[in-house]
């Protein structure tokens, strides 16, 4: 499925503002997989809800299907965010999943998304936040990366604003063995959509240093270095320990514009007195000319010992003085950065 983004609608996002997303003075409000904490995850829906929450950038996770379009989806597998073992019960591979890869493009859009599940006993599945949109409301598709962009551009026209994309190459290396070039097919969405030039407002973001290394040398967009725990099974022969060393830091500033850690990498929990333990990362990275974007800020699922989002917002945006987050609630994370309460 090809979409063509009309040439007014760049040009009316183009004109919204005339700042630098990624060089504004006040942190930027990144919405992770949209405005996730109120609709199911990367539906159009959930994107749109970011928008009109004021988030400076909204993010896209991005795998293929099996005729290679970019779809915005953040699992290899469809499996704990769509119907799919109804709509297809005989398609599972023999580790019992459902990889997105296996799907044509027509087979993923017979398929409803809902909110993120887990499975339980007896073949069950439940929410994984269950305070969340409900599951008994399954209507909304699984979107292309191009008809998201469509849908950002154009209410970039329609509301006078000019909103970033965050992309997410998914498992890269995964897609590499099933014979898939996932960078290439990202980044021919973004040529055709104008976007592949609009270095102040698109990031692309990957856990994987190789890929990152690889996509320098094709693009001038700036380019994020995600950080994890080496025990999560990345897609990756990253060691993430030793990225969040000195030398590691200097490594990633030949490649990279910024880093996206982990919160629990930054926060360590409180000390006998109260007060927010943490880590000396985000110094470390600025002093290479590192952004630093940490991930995520969950109102219903905030780290040990705080207690409030605004609590988090306080140690992330106040103290630590990061300069943007994901955040599941954009519009809470969009009001503190507005209007941030007395320190904590």
């Amino acid at each position: 499925m090809k979409c063509t983004l009309p040439t007014q609608l760049i040009l009316l996002a183009l004109i919204g503002c005339t700042f630098s997303m990624s060089l504004k003075a006040q942190p930027l409000v990144i919405a992770h997989r949209g405005a996730s904490g109120y609709l199911p995850e990367h539906t159009l829906a959930a994107k749109a809800l970011a928008h009109a929450m004021g988030a400076d950038y909204i993010e896209q996770d991005v795998v293929l299907t099996a005729d290679g379009v970019p779809i915005v989806l953040h699992d290899i597998y469809l499996e704990s965010t769509t119907d799919v073992e109804q709509v297809f019960p005989e398609r599972a591979r023999a580790d019992g999943r459902y990889y997105a890869i296996d799907f044509s493009l027509a087979e993923i859009k017979q398929l409803s998304a809902h909110e993120r599940t887990n499975r339980e006993a007896g073949n069950q599945r439940r929410a994984v936040y269950p305070d969340r949109y409900p599951l008994q409301v399954p209507f909304l598709p699984v979107p292309t990366l191009e008809e998201e962009i469509l849908l950002i551009a154009g209410l970039d026209a329609s509301r006078e604003r000019r909103t970033g994309l965050y992309i997410e190459l998914k498992a890269p290396n995964f897609h590499l063995r099933e014979g898939q070039d996932m960078a290439a097919a990202i980044l021919s969405v973004l040529e055709r959509t104008g976007y592949a030039a609009l270095s102040e407002q698109v990031f692309l973001q990957c856990f994987d240093d190789a890929t990152l290394r690889s996509l320098k040398s094709k693009t001038d967009l700036p380019l994020i270095q995600l950080i994890a725990e080496n025990d999560w099974g990345e897609d990756s022969n990253v060691d993430y320990d030793a990225l969040r060393s000195d030398s590691g830091l200097d490594d990633i500033a030949t490649y990279a514009d910024g880093i996206g850690p982990w919160i629990m990498q930054l926060y360590l929990g409180r000390d006998d007195n109260g007060k927010a333990r943490t880590t000396d990362l985000v110094e470390r990275a600025h002093a290479r000319g590192l952004v630093v974007h940490p991930y995520t800020i969950r109102q219903d699922q905030l780290p040990p010992g705080i207690d409030t989002i605004d609590a988090l917002h306080n140690i992330l945006f106040v103290q630590l003085k990061v300069d943007g987050a994901f955040t599941d609630f954009p519009d809470l994370t969009r009001q503190f950065i507005d209007q941030p309460p007395a320190q904590q």
